[in-house]
């Protein structure tokens, strides 16, 4: 399995960025999606994630109402609308998937895509 992040950049505080993680090699439709990010000298953090039939997201308190997780099956891509950004938005985006239901714990996603930085100026 194989996993594409992108869509990072630099811009200022108050814009949206848009995510994309590709995957290959798998089944897409059948796993969860999340996304997680990781400043530096930071923990690596839950962002968001997406059910495989794609109904059932969460997020956390820090992007809700500004970050919309999607998911496309037929094109084994999923989305991360980032709107608003902060400059503490700013960090490295990985996407993960796994087995069965959304989660947000880190540890329990087998497959890393090897993440996109994302850098929001103030």
């Amino acid at each position: 399995v194989q996993l594409q992040a992108s869509g990072g950049g630099l811009v200022q505080a108050g814009a949206s960025l848009r995510l994309s993680c590709a995957a290959s090699g798998r089944t897409f439709s059948s796993y969860a999606v999340g996304w997680f990010r990781q400043a530096p000298g930071k923990e690596r953090e839950f962002v968001s994630t997406i059910g495989w039939i794609g109904s059932i997201t969460k997020y956390s308190d820090s992007v809700k109402g500004r970050f919309t997780i999607s998911r496309d099956n037929a094109k084994n891509t999923v989305y991360l609308q980032m709107n608003s950004l902060k400059p503490e938005d700013t960090a490295v985006y990985y996407c993960a998937t796994k087995p069965g239901p959304s989660d947000s714990r880190h540890y329990n996603y087998d497959y890393w895509g090897q993440g996109t930085l994302v850098t929001v100026s103030s």
